[in-house]
């Protein structure tokens, strides 16, 4: 205790408080860009809504088709297959109108070797229909390959609704956890961090549908579930840790003691994103087109919540009056 008091700044691998002004442009510009890519995508005629929804929340079908390739499959453009649909006729019902094929979605993934199609709603046979008209433009086709997925509108928003309030609940349960376990200040900052983290990765999101008409599906929201959880672990890991320097330095200004704290969890908060971030990079690399997206959530959310949790919560934490010991260790 004399030994350190004596030589406050022994033992700092990061003089946080120093730079704090750093961390808070950073932050602040990231979270800027965040918040307007969200309302350019919101304003946007096309989207109408903070990020650009997908098929599991607006209904519709996609087929997604596997194209046989040998060593390189052979060039497609999305302009052909949108030729195609557009001459289309589709098989339709008495009394029914056929699908407006217009307004389908093409993505060409994996270099072309797969075809996904996102369209209004379409029946069993109109989605072969649509399967056999492209097998001469995108053929062959592996065999087994093809899939059909159709989702209501009215499932679509029981989904979107039923996204919404899991992240509400989710998120006012930790506001309530860390309120109980730690004084209000504390509570506040693992709450700014959280909200951080969110619209950051929402923000990058929204840029990706505004500018390459990337869509979230409710994989998305199971992310943000993920993220929101791991962002409160890291920060409350390193406010555990500055708690136990006011109950040690108690007669050190705050400033030292929040470096203190931050300088004795950084290897492990880096070596606990570290490790998460490897599987995650797996799946980006090796998981497909089905999980890419989830994982680059994922990855996202652990780099910005490692970022908020080491520099961002406290710094600010440092901005606070330093209370009695009997009052830290509450």
């Amino acid at each position: 205790m004399a030994n350190s008091n004596l030589n406050p700044d022994r033992s700092l691998r990061l003089p946080l408080t120093s730079r704090r002004r750093q961390v808070w442009w950073i932050s602040v510009l990231v979270v800027l860009l965040s918040v307007s890519g969200i309302a350019l995508s919101w304003t946007n005629p096309q989207i109408r809504s903070p990020l650009k929804p997908g098929l599991d929340f607006t209904g519709g079908t996609k087929i997604q088709l596997e194209r046989r390739c040998a060593d390189a499959c052979s060039d497609l453009s999305v302009s052909s297959i949108n030729n195609t649909l557009t001459s289309l006729q589709l098989p339709v019902e008495p009394g029914r109108r056929a699908p407006n094929l217009d307004t389908a979605r093409v993505q060409l993934l994996d270099r072309g070797q797969s075809v996904v199609l996102r369209m209004p709603a379409l029946t069993a046979s109109q989605g072969q229909a649509v399967i056999q008209a492209l097998e001469p433009v995108a053929g062959p086709l592996e065999a087994g390959g093809q899939s059909v997925d159709t989702i209501g509108p009215s499932l679509g928003v029981q989904l979107l609704r039923s996204s919404l309030i899991s992240l509400l609940v989710a998120f006012t349960g930790i506001a309530l956890y860390i309120t109980i376990r730690y004084d209000r200040r504390f509570a506040f900052l693992a709450l700014v961090a959280l909200a951080h983290d969110i619209v950051i990765v929402c923000g990058v999101f929204a840029w990706l549908g505004l500018l390459t008409g990337l869509e979230v599906d409710s994989l998305f929201a199971v992310a943000l579930l993920t993220i929101a959880g791991y962002s409160v672990n890291d920060t409350v890991v390193v406010f555990d840790r500055i708690r136990e320097r006011q109950r040690e330095d108690g007669d050190l200004p705050l400033t030292v003691q929040v470096d203190r704290a931050v300088s004795a969890t950084l290897t492990r908060t880096l070596y606990t994103s570290g490790t998460t971030l490897l599987p995650l990079i797996a799946l980006i690399l090796f998981g497909g087109s089905t999980l890419y997206w989830f994982a680059v959530a994922l990855a996202l959310g652990v780099v910005v919540g490692s970022w908020s949790s080491i520099a961002l919560a406290p710094s600010l934490l440092s901005l606070w009056p330093s209370r009695s010991g009997a009052q830290a260790s509450a």
